[in-house]
């Protein structure tokens, strides 16, 4: 893919190229469409364009693409919390998740400088990833994405261990009962958190609404909650509520701005709109915006 390539997976070598450039790199099927904002209103001092799918207060869904919405304001979110596509072949609407492990590495350096873009200087970003993969081949992926990560621009500050303890779904063992070839899979995934230029939150109203004991025991680094199931949601990879949950207590004040970039189910805007915080989802798919709104107006409750 690059002709001047310096190591097996240049995007992980490569600082300071453009958004763009990576973009140009993406095959076609990769690529996604085109959407423009028309018109422009605000959730708090966040513009956002009329492409919105549904409103409700101070939760919008946007139907509309990460890698070329004009609708976010550069500098205007304080967290970004999401679980991007793993590349690992899940059926999506209108996303193909079965590229090449170096072009699934391009695919999330360019959405990750977005982020980068929108955070303000203080925001933070919870990147909920695999810590490695065997489908298609085995995979460092936790360790390749925050690279990346970095390589975007964003500093790295903890890893949190997200125990799902859903071992029931192992279907590879490689070399049964024999040191051959075996595979090695744990049942966890990763919330790495990162920062774009200062870790001490600065901005926003100042006010904390976590208690003495979910402080105490989420500082722990090891979350152990089951996931979601996706026949019980309608989406191919939805993830609990409780995870955006805990991460808007401790890494936002009350009546930040969170942004999901790939919504998906939205999990992250019910999360929001039960925690007093101003949520946008990014989502481009409409059948997943008709899902999220829907679970928006039936789970949201404060917690």
């Amino acid at each position: 893919m690059f002709s001047d390539r310096s190591c097996d997976c240049p995007v992980l070598c490569r600082k300071g190229l453009s958004g763009e450039y990576f973009l140009s790199q993406l095959p076609d099927y990769f690529r996604p469409k085109f959407f423009t904002a028309q018109k422009q209103r605000s959730i708090g001092d966040t513009s956002v364009g009329e492409n919105f799918f549904y409103e409700r207060g101070e939760i919008l869904i946007l139907n509309d693409d990460v890698f070329t919405t004009r609708a976010i304001r550069s500098g205007s979110i304080d967290l970004v919390i999401t679980s991007p596509p793993y590349n690992v072949d899940i059926q999506y609407n209108s996303h193909n998740d079965r590229g090449s492990y170096e072009e699934y590495l391009v695919f999330s350096d360019s959405w990750m400088r977005r982020c980068h873009d929108w955070l303000r200087d203080d925001g933070r970003f919870c990147l909920n990833i695999p810590l490695d993969k065997n489908k298609g081949g085995q995979q460092s992926v936790g360790a390749d994405l925050t690279t990346i990560a970095k390589n975007a621009g964003f500093s790295y500050h903890s890893t949190i261990i997200w125990n799902e303890g859903n071992i029931s779904r192992r279907t590879a063992w490689g070399s049964w009962m024999s040191a051959s070839a075996p595979y090695v899979i744990a049942p966890v995934e990763l919330i790495v958190v990162l920062y774009k230029n200062t870790w001490k939150k600065t901005s926003g109203s100042k006010k904390s609404d976590i208690s003495r004991d979910d402080f105490m025991t989420w500082t722990n680094g090891l979350w152990t909650f089951n996931g979601e199931k996706k026949t019980k949601i309608g989406h191919p990879a939805p993830f609990p509520v409780e995870l955006p949950h805990r991460c808007m207590k401790l890494f936002s004040f009350i009546g930040d701005t969170v942004l999901d970039p790939f919504m998906g189910s939205g999990s992250t805007l019910v999360a929001a709109s039960m925690c007093n915080r101003r949520g946008i989802g990014i989502e481009i798919d409409p059948k997943y915006c008709e899902i999220a709104s829907e679970r928006i107006e039936r789970e949201r409750k404060p917690r």
